[in-house]
């Protein structure tokens, strides 16, 4: 076997079973095998091999000594009104000073969809069928406009969709942004373990390899160098958000303001949960520190828990998203503290002794990823603001029933119709805000009812409002 300085790396870690088949593979296969492997850092895998896929690492999430975070409630639901203006006032103010950027994780696939590409580039809005980067580079276009300072868009790919996701901007022109704005990278990989840990194969010349988990974002953005052009932009403040959700604030003044006045170094917005069961993520107090627990740890009969006035205590649902303090993501990108890793048992294709393809039928390995929010713990003075679910949140992630492409065109005419009927306009709609017809309003006309508003007043004749509205 070669005596390549990576394979004797891999062989005096006890992981000789990566190269097995290396002297028989041709010299792109090769080529391809080193480069997976160079990915590699053998002392992180050796150390989850020793803290997670141990028995060890086996136990369950630390549910002691929880309570419900507290939240900045909005003012109609009883949040102080002079306290969200002067978050609003200080946030544009950190806007137009150029603080702020957006950041969006795209590493995804429409596949759920049952839409081959990326899903950023899946067409998402009610008449014109804008895909959702399109809406994305709308509202920052229109964002910029509005406070005089073009942002920063940091897009974090995959080794799987970062080519068609640059193709997609350049075909479209980058949707009219500045492309030197525009920043895209790829997100880390980890290999995944069977249950010894030892480092599968996905085939003879590959290893297998998958996304690190949005909390690998941290990790990405200063391997890319993204946080040295953001001090060097004078960038302080990250609008983190996730690609399927089109009705996404990212650039919300007030969410800004109250992340800058409180000097938190890492904010979060939540949605009252619907119901006890929804499928969210919860903000919960542990011994003095903010930690989210996701829906899957949480006991049902704590979920269900209420208080006096009948409320769920364990209220405040996690939408994934969040406000970032650039030197904070330095520190947990590069400091002593950094995120845990948590484990994934799944069932991995890969091969036997003899290279031969297997499709295991139950989980014969381990992922490892890494979760944003367990930031959370780690960062000074850390915000969570409450918002409204119909004006921030309407992912897309199923074909159809919940969150689907129907559901979010749904939701995104029940707001239109909501700023156009707040503002003079009569539109008629159902019991559950839907309009007749469908509406759609280009962000670069209203990226949210601020602007919409705005934009409407100095509309002079006003449209007839009827089937098929579209306003730009």
């Amino acid at each position: 076997m070669s005596q390549h300085p990576l394979i004797q790396a891999f062989a005096e870690a006890g992981q000789s079973q990566v190269f097995a088949f290396f002297d028989r593979l041709n010299a792109e296969q090769q080529k391809q095998l080193l480069a997976d492997a160079a990915e590699i850092d053998l002392a992180e895998i050796a150390r989850l091999n020793a803290t997670l896929v141990a028995k060890s690492g086996a136990a369950g999430v630390d549910l002691s000594d929880l309570s419900p975070a507290p939240y900045e409630s909005l003012p109609k639901n009883g949040g102080d009104a002079d306290q969200w203006a002067a978050a609003k006032v200080a946030g544009e103010n950190a806007l137009r000073a150029g603080r702020v950027a957006a950041f969006t994780v795209a590493g995804g696939q429409g596949t759920r969809l049952g839409y081959d590409g990326p899903k950023g580039t899946y067409p998402v809005t009610p008449l014109k069928k804008k895909t959702l980067f399109h809406v994305f580079a709308e509202k920052l276009l229109a964002a910029g406009r509005r406070y005089g300072r073009p942002l920063h868009w940091f897009i974090m790919t995959s080794h799987i969709n970062h080519a068609a996701t640059e193709a997609h901007f350049e075909e479209n022109n980058y949707f009219g942004l500045d492309r030197a704005k525009v920043h895209f990278f790829r997100q880390g990989r980890m290999p995944a373990v069977d249950p010894q840990g030892k480092i599968l194969l996905e085939n003879t010349h590959t290893i297998a390899m998958s996304p690190d988990g949005h909390g690998g974002s941290l990790r990405a953005l200063h391997r890319a160098g993204a946080l040295d052009l953001m001090q060097r932009e004078g960038i302080d403040v990250l609008s983190y958000f996730q690609v399927d959700n089109p009705l996404v604030r990212f650039i919300d003044p007030a969410f800004v303001g109250w992340h800058v006045i409180r000097g938190s170094e890492m904010s979060s917005k939540m949605v009252p949960k619907a119901y006890a069961e929804e499928k969210v993520g919860h903000f919960c107090m542990q011994r003095g520190n903010l930690v989210v627990v996701e829906y899957s740890d949480l006991p049902m009969d704590m979920q269900k828990e209420t208080d006096a006035d009948g409320r769920l205590r364990y209220v405040a649902g996690s939408i994934a998203i969040h406000l970032l303090d650039r030197e904070f993501i330095r520190r947990m990108a590069t400091g002593d503290t950094a995120l845990p890793f948590h484990r994934a048992d799944k069932k991995i294709p890969t091969v036997d002794a003899d290279g031969n393809p297997v499709k295991p039928e139950k989980a014969n390995g381990i992922k490892f990823e890494l979760f944003v929010f367990d930031a959370l713990p780690f960062a000074k003075n850390p915000v969570v603001i409450e918002t409204d679910r119909a004006d921030d949140f309407s992912p897309v992630k199923n074909a159809t029933g919940l969150d689907s492409p129907q559901t979010c065109a749904d939701d995104q005419c029940r707001q239109f119709a909501r700023w156009l009927n707040a503002h003079g306009a009569a539109v008629p709609v159902d019991e559950t805000g839907r309009p007749a017809f469908d509406i759609e309003v280009s962000p670069t006309f209203g990226y949210d009812e601020d602007s919409f508003a705005e934009s409407w007043a100095a509309l002079a004749p006003k449209p007839a409002v009827s089937a098929g509205l579209y306003l730009a």
